[in-house]
């Protein structure tokens, strides 16, 4: 079963919604689709939507750090959106809360 996320764009922004999960499953299939719209061009921000998502592994800590990585290195930045308080801990003990912006 493919995992439901979804990407658009608001002006020079990248939104992800992600599903249920970001783990090993879809991040390599999350990394590709980004970097490649990255690679386009355009695109300033990049948002994370955890409003659906309700479990992160370490899969899913690298996809947002290497796009951190990615997009400071093009002078953008990425942020993360409707964090559960789950999600939120994964942030403080990863170390992740001091990459990236919350946007709420």
């Amino acid at each position: 079963m493919a995992e439901e996320i979804s990407y658009y764009m608001e002006e020079e922004t990248l939104v992800i919604g992600l599903g249920k999960e970001l783990d090993h499953h879809n991040a390599q299939n999350i990394r590709e689709k980004t970097d490649a719209s990255v690679i386009k061009g355009g695109i300033k921000r990049i948002i994370f939507d955890f409003s659906r998502t309700g479990f992160m592994d370490s899969s899913g800590i690298g996809v947002i750090m290497g796009r951190q990585k990615i997009m400071d290195s093009i002078g953008g930045k990425v942020f993360v959106r409707n964090m559960n308080r789950e999600i939120e801990r994964i942030f403080l003990i990863s170390g992740l809360h001091k990459l990236v912006e919350k946007e709420d």
